[in-house]
């Protein structure tokens, strides 16, 4: 005859108890319920049972929830996403496979897990790196978990966790990719603090100056030599045209139609081939 120990009970299995003493306060005796909710059809009755369960079980998915507080997200959106988790697992649960309690925290813990993983980057990530990051995470908690022990290197974190160093360096970076920074982010504590905006550089209009002109080279060098000679007493001297006019014996108004017409041809040049590089709609071929 089998004894119950604990209570001098005949009739009840030693690894009965034990399971009992790890059953969790937060886990309630539902078998029952669970039973009729799987023998009854879609309609009121089945949501009433559906909704009772949920109820009797939502401690447990609260508790679980609370397990990834201090995560950057508030304690209300994980209960909330915990107990979406609940509701599937209950939706799902086949009561002849076992207790719900084992298939109910592996059910909610993912749920929250994925969304963590989805929903809380702030940089979006694919999801091998967001693996890499968790083992670098996890590996540099226990390389620095006992008191003094050194903020491990790469190598140390790879050969912990039997990653490559560039994979270790991918996790690393995910590591700071979780949350990001307002450009009006102080950066200093000090009178003289600065804000992030302030250290990002401008659009430097040189930059156009210096493609313009090596656009128009080609344009330049084919023009005839006197229409070189007037642009560049003009442009690169600073030439009036009437000075211009007078060095070359022709008249200031001669000057004028070869620059604005040499100004022509060379533009047109530049806008063809560009036409010709982008194609069609303006698509780069």
């Amino acid at each position: 005859m089998l004894i119950d120990m604990s209570t001098n009970r005949p009739g009840t299995p030693a690894r009965q108890t034990a399971t009992t003493r790890r059953r969790h306060d937060d886990a309630p005796d539902t078998n029952a319920l669970f039973t009729r909710l799987a023998a009854l059809e879609d309609g009121p009755e089945r949501e009433a049972l559906r909704d009772e369960l949920v109820t009797a079980w939502l401690p447990m998915a609260h508790r679980i929830a609370g397990r990834f507080r201090d995560r950057g997200e508030s304690i209300e959106d994980l209960r909330q996403v915990a107990a979406l988790g609940l509701v599937k697992a209950i939706d799902r649960f086949e009561p002849e496979r076992g207790a719900f309690e084992s298939y109910a925290v592996p059910t909610i813990t993912g749920e929250v897990k994925r969304h963590f993983r989805d929903r809380m980057w702030a940089l979006r990530v694919p999801r091998r790196v967001q693996e890499l990051r968790n083992k670098v995470r996890v590996a540099r908690r226990e390389l620095t978990q006992n008191p003094g022990a050194p903020e491990p290197s790469s190598a140390d974190i790879a050969a912990h966790t039997g990653l490559t160093e560039d994979e270790v360096a991918a996790g690393m970076e995910a590591l700071e990719s979780f949350s990001t920074l307002s450009l009006d982010a102080e950066l200093s504590a000090g009178d003289d603090g600065y804000s992030l905006a302030d250290t990002l550089g401008s659009s430097d209009a040189s930059f156009d100056v210096v493609v313009d002109r090596e656009s128009a080279k080609e344009g330049l060098r084919r023009l005839p030599e006197r229409e070189r000679a007037i642009l560049y007493m003009r442009f690169f001297e600073d030439m009036t045209q009437s000075r211009i006019a007078d060095q070359l014996g022709i008249s200031q108004m001669h000057v004028s139609r070869l620059i604005s017409r040499s100004c022509a041809k060379v533009r047109d040049e530049v806008m063809e081939q560009r036409g010709t590089r982008r194609g069609p709609g303006g698509r780069a071929k």
